[in-house]
């Protein structure tokens, strides 16, 4: 059911990448968002792996979390896949059949990019989502960002923003499954039919979810406008973000480890 993804959910735990500070993790996310679409050699993706199996410990989340996580994202994984199959035509062909021509680097490129979208997801999910709450995000991108303010950017209220983005992901998931569940008792048919016979289906859940949302948004302002929120100028917070050296050492560890794997990749092309 939709209630067990837990794409966007913060999973509870006392761990290494939890006591990170959220600073280092955001930046580390950029540091390896640049290695996995840098590196290319298998023996590269495969140390990778290794390293992202290294984080999962660190952040002490089991293997059905996990899958949990990935998913959601095979079926986008699948399409990636089978999307660069059919349209790279470079390299020895393997098979052709009118306008479907399927090549070996056309395989390998399909293989890689499949392979980058699934890492993606977890270096995304252990380093913030999985292992940061949606508060601490809001927080560390408005201090990385706090430089912006000299020209009038408004860093605190985009970081709202995004918080509150990341906070409602897994509300809207339960909201989906609440309305799906009330239109098949009312016997709606999501699983039988032809493929756009489904698709016409899911209006049913997706008018409801719209009106719902609708209404989250309008209470959460609400609830903030009697709060007397007014943006972040004049705000303080209750626990401010310090970088220890345990955060140092964590941050140098990681780092790396991701400097490693270019290397290795540069080694092997």
């Amino acid at each position: 059911m939709l209630s067990d993804i837990s794409l966007g959910k913060y999973y509870k735990a006392d761990s290494i990448l939890h006591r990170t500070d959220p600073r280092i993790k955001t930046l580390l996310y950029v540091v390896y968002l640049v290695v996995i679409f840098l590196i290319k050699s298998p023996a590269a993706l495969c140390a990778l792996a290794g390293v992202i199996a290294v984080q999962a410990v660190m952040a002490k989340v089991s293997l059905p979390v996990i899958w949990k996580t990935v998913k959601p994202v095979l079926p986008l994984a699948i399409f990636i896949f089978i999307l660069n199959i059919l349209t790279i035509k470079q390299g020895n062909l393997l098979f052709g059949w009118k306008f479907i021509s399927i090549t070996d680097y056309g395989i390998s490129r399909a293989v890689l990019m499949g392979i980058r979208l699934i890492f993606l997801i977890l270096s995304t999910s252990l380093m913030l989502t999985l292992t940061t709450t949606p508060l601490k995000i809001a927080d560390a991108l408005e201090s990385i960002f706090s430089p912006l303010k000299i020209f009038k950017v408004p860093v605190h209220e985009m970081a709202m923003m995004m918080s509150i983005a990341l906070r409602f992901i897994p509300t809207l998931i339960e909201e989906t499954d609440k309305i799906m569940k009330a239109q098949v008792s009312r016997g709606a048919d999501y699983d039988t039919g032809t493929f756009f016979n489904r698709v016409k289906g899911y209006l049913t859940v997706l008018i409801p979810l719209f009106v719902s949302s609708f209404r989250r948004a309008e209470e959460l302002a609400v609830a903030m406008d009697a709060r007397c929120y007014r943006g972040g100028e004049g705000r303080t917070k209750l626990n401010p973000l310090r970088i220890t050296g345990f955060d140092i050492l964590v941050g140098l560890f990681l780092t790396v480890c991701a400097a490693g794997l270019v290397v290795m990749d540069l080694t092997l092309r």
